[in-house]
């Protein structure tokens, strides 16, 4: 990560700061930007401080920054990398203008961005909310699209907490993370178009939709459900598919996540039962994947489960595509 300004960045500086461009400068407050930042000094090959939050930044002094920043002058630390990925987080399409940032850095925005949009979006299932996390979904795609083996430093970063808005994020990024595994091949060739990359996403991040029409306390019960209850859960895939005409989403990749994720090739799923190929590739996919991201996490009602060991579960549960199982189990080896 060698910064582009007309001075060479002396070995190490670029572990400790990484270089701010004018988009990113923009996007902070004028006058009182979120974190400190640092001007690199030439004749001493150092960094000194510029603005330390809290301070008030004067119009002349805002001048200057915007100068110093195109010279490419201005640094902040990495230390302030939480401050920083809050701050875009809020505006996600920023992470593709700055080329500063490493691939893990990245990791986290995307984290924090999508955990956000999608628990106000589960808050608030209506459309206009919908929309903003469609953006931040298209900023995924574009990211991947260009490279779709950066999912992997994505899938180093699920979520171990449960909560129905980790969770779907969990699912979207395992998701993509078993389609790009099988589909590696197809986008060489350019087999993949861009608007099924782009549903298919969506879907698998939104496949919980119905959930948001089950009432918290049921969802989150640390005690077994009653059978009124567990009828009521077993009614959200079909809640789902009903809430995606009305938020305008009714693309068959959607759909399929929505309505299949819960059945099982074995016949014994819900809510229609479907078995073996009858169920589509997607809704294969993340029946596994869903199963599995909820093993994962810790819930109200069952500790988590060391991802080696939930791998293997559902490796041996006949009712999940074993073809996806085994690359679950594949990645899981992978992980430390």
């Amino acid at each position: 990560m060698i910064a582009k300004g007309r001075f060479d960045v002396p070995d190490g500086l670029n572990e400790e700061y990484y270089q701010i461009s004018s988009d990113i400068i923009q996007s902070f407050n004028k006058f009182r930007p979120p974190l400190d930042i640092f001007l690199f000094k030439e004749e001493v090959g150092r960094v000194s401080p510029f603005y330390k939050v809290g301070e008030r930044l004067s119009k002349e002094r805002i001048e200057m920054l915007a100068e110093l920043v195109k010279e490419g002058l201005i640094f902040v630390s990495r230390k302030d990398h939480p401050v920083y990925v809050k701050h875009i987080a809020y505006q996600l399409d920023l992470v593709l203008i700055d080329r500063n940032l490493k691939e893990s850095e990245i990791a986290d925005i995307f984290l924090e961005a999508l955990t956000m949009r999608i628990g106000e979006f589960f808050d608030q299932p209506v459309g206009v909310v919908m929309e903003k996390l469609w953006v931040d979904l298209m900023v995924l795609t574009e990211y991947l699209w260009n490279d779709p083996y950066r999912i992997k430093a994505l899938s180093r970063r699920l979520h171990k907490e449960h909560s129905l808005a980790r969770h779907s994020v969990n699912c979207g990024i395992l998701g993509l993370t078993m389609f790009i595994h099988q589909k590696g091949a197809a986008f060489a060739k350019g087999e993949i178009t861009r608007n099924h990359f782009n549903r298919l996403t969506a879907g698998m991040f939104l496949h919980d939709l119905g959930m948001t029409k089950i009432p918290i306390f049921i969802r989150e019960k640390p005690k077994p459900l009653t059978t009124d209850e567990r009828t009521k859960i077993d009614k959200h895939p079909m809640l789902g598919y009903e809430m995606l005409s009305k938020l305008d989403l009714k693309y068959k990749e959607i759909e399929a996540c929505v309505l299949e994720h819960h059945e099982r090739v074995t016949g014994k799923g819900y809510p229609q039962k479907k078995s073996g190929r009858d169920i589509s590739s997607l809704g294969r996919l993340m029946a596994a994947v869903d199963s599995y991201c909820a093993m994962i996490t810790a819930r109200p009602y069952a500790e988590a489960i060391d991802p080696k060991q939930a791998a293997t579960i559902i490796a041996q549960d006949k009712g999940y595509d074993p073809e996806v199982t085994r690359s679950i189990q594949a990645w899981a080896m992978t992980l430390k």
